[in-house]
Order: C-alpha cells, then sequence, then structure tokens
C-alpha cells in the first residue's frame, strides 16, 4: 500500500501545468524514447489503451508535433510510431518537472536513502516486463 500511496501523491501532482502535457502522453513519449518505430498497436498495449483512444491521443501527439505516424513500408496495413526532435525535448522538459516532484515528495529522504530506495526499485522490478509499467 505504501508504494501506492507514493505513486498516487506523484500522480496527483504531475498535471498538465506541471508537465507541459498530459500524463498519457509523457508516458507515450517515453515509451518512444525507448523503443523507436514500435507499432501503433504495440504502443497501445504498452499503454494499456484501446485501438481508438490511441489514435486519439496519437492525433494530440502528432498536432503538438511531437511524433508521427509513419507506414510501415513491409506492411502497409501496419503503422509506425516515431518520436520527433521536438517530442524529445518536451519529454526532457516534463522529466526535469518529474524529477522536481520527485525530490517533494521524497524530501523526508536523505540522499543516501533515495539512492537505497531508486536501488531497491530497481531491482524489485527487474524481472517485471517492461510494458507492464510504461
Amino acid at each position: 500500500m505504501l508504494l501506492i500511496r507514493l505513486t498516487r501523491s506523484i500522480y496527483r501532482q504531475a498535471t498538465e501545468d506541471v508537465l507541459g502535457m498530459r500524463l498519457k502522453q509523457y508516458m507515450a513519449l517515453n515509451h518512444l524514447g525507448h523503443a523507436p518505430g514500435v507499432g501503433q498497436r504495440q504502443l497501445g498495449e504498452a499503454l494499456h489503451l484501446d485501438p481508438n483512444n490511441t489514435v486519439l491521443m496519437l492525433n494530440d501527439l502528432e498536432a503538438a508535433g511531437w511524433a508521427e505516424r509513419r507506414r510501415d513500408p513491409d506492411d502497409r496495413r501496419r503503422h509506425t510510431v516515431e518520436i520527433t526532435p521536438a517530442g524529445r525535448k518536451a519529454l526532457m522538459r516534463a522529466e526535469q518537472a518529474l524529477d522536481g516532484l520527485e525530490d517533494d515528495v521524497l524530501d523526508g529522504l536523505s540522499a543516501d536513502e533515495r539512492a537505497t530506495l531508486r536501488e531497491l526499485l530497481v531491482r524489485a522490478l527487474a524481472d517485471v516486463p517492461a510494458a507492464a509499467y510504461t
């Protein structure tokens, strides 16, 4: 329950005003930054979005200039999605904002305690597929 409460605290504070984008957009750009050329359907599955909501989110990302869809030359029915340079910049700004939120939420921990917490969380998530928490 403590991890859930911690996550909820950060989630409530990670507003569009703070991040410069909606949290779902951040999650999508973060995924695209680590999985270039991912299929549109695979991106939706990683974000736990149905196909219609995936399209709506991608429309918003493209309108902002943060992502671009392309037809797969090997399978014309498939779209791949790439993060744009503007998307990388927006993602970096959002990550800096999240770092600030993390600092606020973990203010009661020393630098050593934060490092230990990070190490423990990384170890706990080591066997969890990335798509499960992207």
